[in-house]
């Protein structure tokens, strides 16, 4: 049974997102800031995390931010729809979601759904059938689905498990171009209405751990106009 820690200084955003997560069959834990999250980590072993970002002592993009020294459980931010800039700076940080307020919480529960088969696979499948799976080799990148690691030039490298995704997704198909949309509904499993700073966020942290130089990139491309691809070296 999955343990979910949710975090809103708002209690009846917090007693709702209960109630429809235990009758899912989650273990649920509240917090009301920043800082009493941080020490539910610590006192719980949590595996995905609802944080809100407009919080008192300790907002949740600083929360994230800490957690994210240590801890690699899914994040999904709670923001309103004024916070748009808090979205991309939640994103940068380490946040691999986000749910807009006031929120359906059928799409909160397909969300945390999808969030815990990524992290409890560490990658999952990604989009290739499972006769591609295993080890996937460009250049001296190389991406085991198996042991789910990923190493370049024989260094290990540690990618969340969204960042997994994009990047089997590109190694299963050199040279093809993806679209922002068609990565982000691959990977998500979502539909993709304004996801494309969410991808491009994701794939500059990934360009930030497996390229030598991240700005002028050996693996991953723009392909401008077009969306990215996994250029075969």
């Amino acid at each position: 049974m999955y343990n979910i820690l949710i975090c809103d200084d708002d209690r009846d955003i917090v007693s709702a997102l209960d109630i429809y997560l235990r009758s899912e069959g989650y273990n649920t834990f509240p917090a009301y800031d920043g800082r009493q999250a941080l020490q539910a980590v610590k006192e719980h072993d949590i595996h995905l995390i609802l944080m809100d970002v407009m919080m008192p002592n300790l907002d949740g993009i600083r929360a994230t931010a800490k957690l994210r020294e240590d801890c690699n459980v899914p994040i999904i931010l709670l923001t309103a729809k004024s916070e748009d800039s808090d979205k991309v700076l939640g994103l940068n940080i380490g946040a691999d979601d986000y749910v807009t307020k006031p929120f359906n919480p059928m799409e909160v529960m397909a969300r945390v759904k999808s969030q815990l088969r990524r992290y409890t696979t560490l990658g999952g499948r990604g989009a290739a059938s499972p006769e591609e799976s295993g080890v996937f080799r460009n250049g001296g990148l190389v991406l085991d689905d198996n042991a789910k690691t990923v190493t370049v030039d024989g260094e290990p490298r540690s990618l969340t498990p969204i960042e997994f995704d994009i990047l089997r997704l590109f190694m299963a198909y050199p040279n093809q171009v993806f679209s922002t949309g068609e990565i982000y509904e691959k990977v998500w499993h979502d539909q993709a209405y304004g996801a494309e700073n969410t991808v491009a966020v994701h794939i500059r942290h990934i360009r930030e751990k497996i390229e030598i130089d991240p700005a002028n990139p050996r693996y991953i491309k723009v392909v401008w106009g077009l969306g990215y691809k996994m250029e075969k070296v």
